[in-house]
């Protein structure tokens, strides 16, 4: 999948190209390409005075950790922020040009802000356009004139609008710590402190989750993006020698190659013999 280049006769996008050419490789018998499984935690909930959404920072392909440090929570406006779960070239692209829209929105109506369901409209009717073939899950957030908002939307384009919600593959363990802990007229620093422990779950019961802790705290007028929050898993330090004195381990057969020298040949350059003559 790739972001199409603008030309004469075309239109920005993603191009599915190569979905075809899989659709006319089955037909002929040959085997298909198989999907890479991701992995993420991302979160939101909806506390006392705004939203607040989580995300880890693994990026993995397949069984290998490919990034430790990637941003998942991505910016559409000034009162609303999205996190990604799913491709990450996908997640990145879409918010991209979901936040490019948004800013064109705002600049014909005449807002100064661009009301958080807007931003949900957008996201599903591209995501829909395209029949999940786009690997985006998304957790919308945001603050407008009419208050706090937290949607869930899905590759196929269908929608939530929860108190708070979880997705990704570590999303069921991060359900449980919400479903246990979360109240409503929740503090902004219990709220902080719930959606840490919700990634802090993710991360440690799924392997496709991990590293750091990002959080965004949105409120009626300002935002703060707090990358890292925290970290989950903190480098271990040693705490004995894994030094083997010699001798632990049983020589069981020994063999010795004499090496004979033969012959030596040293030879001078002309600068090594003009110096030692001037030394001299």
């Amino acid at each position: 999948m790739a972001a199409v280049l603008i030309g004469e006769n075309q239109e920005p996008g993603f191009s599915f190209e190569n979905c075809r050419r899989n659709a006319v490789l089955a037909q002929k018998g040959h085997p298909l390409p198989k999907a890479t499984k991701t992995g993420t935690t991302i979160v939101g909930i909806i506390y006392k005075d705004g939203v607040i959404l989580g995300a880890d920072t693994r990026a993995t392909e397949d069984t290998i950790v490919s990034d430790k440090n990637c941003a998942k929570i991505h910016y559409l406006a000034k009162n609303m922020y999205c996190c990604g779960a799913g491709t990450a070239a996908d997640t990145e692209v879409t918010t991209q040009m979901i936040s490019s829209q948004l800013e064109l929105h705002r600049l014909n109506t005449n807002r100064d802000i661009v009301p958080v369901v807007t931003a949900c409209k957008f996201l599903k009717q591209m995501l829909f356009r395209y029949q999940g073939y786009i690997g985006a899950a998304l957790v919308l957030g945001g603050v407008d004139n009419t208050g706090p908002h937290l949607y869930s939307i899905h590759p196929h384009g269908s929608s939530d609008k929860l108190p708070y919600t979880t997705m990704g593959s570590g999303s069921l363990a991060a359900m449980a710590v919400f479903e246990a802990g979360w109240k409503a007229d929740l503090t902004e620093e219990e709220g902080k402190l719930l959606v840490r422990n919700a990634i802090a779950a993710g991360i440690f019961n799924d392997l496709g989750s991990g590293s750091n802790i990002d959080l965004c705290v949105i409120r009626r007028g300002s935002v703060d993006y707090l990358r890292p929050y925290d970290q989950a898993n903190l480098k271990g330090q040693k705490q004995l020698s894994y030094r083997y004195k010699k001798g632990t381990t049983a020589v069981l057969e020994a063999k010795t190659i004499p090496i004979v020298i033969e012959d030596v040949i040293v030879q001078h350059t002309s600068e090594t013999v003009e110096s030692m003559d001037t030394s001299g």
